[in-house]
């Protein structure tokens, strides 16, 4: 308990209120227990009833987590009533704000970093809120609306996620957006959804909710979204890698040391250069749809510009920076999808300045398809990194199978490490200036 208790984590423990509440009823209930074995032991000798408390209390404690369990059960009605509560007061706020313009973004992938960039470039122009952080559930939006939602906002950004049938439409019913944004179909969260074609119908819960005379902004270098019809409101298609059906499209994508220059090109001969910081074609993809949205929402193209002329990388979303030693960092550390961990080995294999290195852990809730998907990213480190360094054990067969299939990298330059603080360790006996450090995923070191 003492070593639990002095232990320094990555995500330190929030004792939100349903947390005190469920840890007070299931210290309640461990307290019962406790004064239970006493009572039914009390004509026993003092040693014995000593001996009978100490294992009971034993007991509470290795089967803590029944205790909570038990404790969560019991507080569901009361937890239930507390939700419905707040959600009433976010839908008479919203009720309140009928000029308010929603739009939603939801998909596999992207629609965070999508979120920020809308965020930035809508702001020249409106009054904007976006949900924070990750604040993508109905709980997190209905938080978002109470504690920040202003009633001079005029636009607000909310972010949608799902990891079931009918997540994002739980949403959409709470806050009835104007506009939606579906950034990628892919297979992330297999494990719960069960198949692409059941995440294609969550992702596109958003854009069945919207009105007839809103905008639906949607990915076509999908297949799983280029194949998707939308007929109850106008849609616009948009494309990095020139999708025969998009309306808009990046084209002319060109990458450098100091980031990323494309073109945006558009119906009626709509064209609009654009210059950014961020790198990879997730990044262009993602702008793209902000553009095409900021666009609609009759933002100048010069603030269009200048604002992604000046957006900084999201934190852990393929950011640079360079250490003082002179080693860049390539930052993706966030999470990692098929499609994003592809484009950031491509960014890393055009640093041919030094050695390029990645360490990564893998990908995970891929469902049946965890092992092949994380072969092919073996593939993609072997064709764009000199050194790999595999962090944990889950995906380290699939990784290093792939790795071998390329057979580029020597076999004395890939290296595995038990968790990301032993991979540290590794890269510090051998990084030195010029070199660069693509970080793929980061998952918690309890994760093996």
């Amino acid at each position: 308990i003492v070593r639990l208790a002095r232990a320094r984590y990555k995500k330190p423990l929030v004792w939100t209120a349903r947390a005190r509440r469920i840890y007070t009823v299931g210290t309640a209930l461990a307290a019962v227990v406790a004064a239970a074995a006493v009572f039914i032991a009390r004509h026993d000798s003092p040693a014995e009833v000593l001996q009978t408390t100490m294992i009971t209390l034993l007991g509470c404690y290795c089967g803590s987590h029944l205790l909570i369990a038990a404790a969560a059960v019991a507080l569901g009605p009361v937890e239930s009533a507390i939700n419905r509560r707040y959600y009433r007061q976010a839908a008479d706020i919203l009720r309140s704000m009928p000029d308010l313009r929603i739009i939603g973004i939801t998909g596999s992938y992207g629609k965070t970093s999508t979120k920020h960039y809308l965020h930035r470039i809508l702001s020249e122009r409106y009054d904007t809120l976006m949900t924070p952080g990750s604040y993508n559930t109905t709980l997190g939006v209905i938080r978002t609306v109470r504690e920040y939602l202003k009633p001079y906002n005029e636009v607000f950004i909310v972010e949608m996620g799902a990891k079931n049938r009918g997540d994002i439409r739980e949403i959409c019913d709470l806050v009835h957006p104007s506009m939606g944004i579906i950034t990628a179909v892919g297979p992330q969260h297999l494990e719960s959804f069960g198949s692409i074609e059941a995440v294609q119908a969550t992702k596109f819960e958003l854009a069945d909710a919207l009105p007839a005379d809103g905008l639906a902004v949607v990915n076509d270098d999908f297949p799983h979204i280029a194949d998707r019809p939308v007929a109850n409101t106008r849609c616009a298609r948009y494309s990095c890698t020139g999708a025969p059906g998009a309306d808009y499209r990046a084209t002319d994508i060109r990458y450098s040391a100091s980031g990323t220059t494309f073109t945006v090109t558009g119906p009626d001969g709509w064209t609009l250069p654009l210059a950014t910081r961020l790198m990879g074609e997730c990044n262009v993809s993602d702008l793209l749809a902000a553009a095409v949205t900021a666009h609609a929402l009759g933002v100048p193209d010069t603030s269009i510009r200048a604002t992604v002329a000046a957006i900084e990388p999201v934190e852990h979303r393929l950011s640079v920076k360079t250490t003082p030693g002179g080693i860049t960092i390539l930052d993706d550390a966030f999470n990692s999808n098929p499609v994003g961990s592809r484009m950031a080995l491509e960014v890393l294999g055009q640093f041919t300045g030094g050695r390029r290195i990645v360490i990564t852990p893998g990908m995970i809730e891929l469902g049946s398809e965890q092992y092949e998907r994380n072969r092919d990213l073996g593939r993609a480190i072997d064709a764009n990194a000199d050194i790999a360094i595999i962090v944990g054990e889950y995906n380290r067969e699939a990784i290093l199978a792939g790795i071998a299939d390329g057979g580029r990298i020597p076999a004395a330059q890939v290296h595995t490490a038990a968790t990301f603080a032993d991979a540290q360790r590794l890269l510090t006996s051998f990084a030195a200036k010029g070199d660069t450090v693509l970080y793929e995923n980061d998952l918690p070191d309890t994760f093996k």
